[in-house]
């Protein structure tokens, strides 16, 4: 399977699922966006990572780990979302230390907030795009323009939400129910937020 390689487009805030965002990843060689929804904390860790003046006084959870793979020779050398489950997306960190290849398991999320602080690319599969990724309908004006904010525009931020809730309408009460007592045992709170906010919609 052909890899294809992303870049952040920006942060989208979720209208109907509290607390939650979702980030827009943009295909390098393409048109295709891959929305993924993050919790707050992750958004902010990424949002940090991107806005270079930002310093927080104290280092993060993901500036921790940098520092720790640093003080002990480990790069990620880059991260792989390598998998989609009803709308929950998996992801890898390509690990090196002493010549040797690691891969470890990661939340697409926090996947994401290591590969900014440690420069390193962030890759999918084709198949994955071909299914969850989306075009969207951006102002070509703007898109040119040099982006200010890492926030993407609440026009763009609707679609989004639109396009995230598709992954659930098709399933009956029941599936997103049974969804939701497996999500909650898995201990996959992002999920289990958004089949919840199917559950009430219906």
């Amino acid at each position: 399977m052909s890899l294809v390689r992303l870049n952040i487009k920006g942060i989208s805030y979720s209208q109907t699922q509290n607390g939650a965002y979702a980030l827009i990843l943009n295909e390098v060689e393409g048109d295709r966006k891959l929305p993924i929804v993050i919790g707050a904390f992750e958004a902010q860790s990424i949002a940090i990572a991107l806005e270079k003046e930002i310093r927080p006084p104290r280092p993060l959870t993901h500036d921790l780990f940098k520092n720790f793979a640093d003080r002990f020779d480990i790069v990620v050398k880059q991260v792989i979302i390598h998998k989609l489950v009803d709308g929950v997306f998996y992801s890898s960190l390509i690990c090196e230390r002493d010549k040797i290849e690691e891969i470890i398991d990661a939340r697409t999320s926090d996947a994401i907030a290591l590969a900014l602080r440690f420069k390193a690319p962030i890759f999918t599969y084709k198949n994955i795009l071909d299914k969850a990724g989306i075009y969207l309908k951006v102002n070509p004006k703007k898109e040119n323009e040099e982006q200010d904010s890492i926030l993407v525009d609440d026009m763009v931020a609707e679609e989004i939400e639109a396009s995230i809730q598709d992954n659930y309408m098709d399933k009956s009460i029941q599936e997103l129910h049974t969804l939701l007592e497996e999500a909650v045992k898995n201990e996959d709170y992002e999920k289990a937020a958004k089949i919840r906010d199917e559950i009430s919609k219906r």
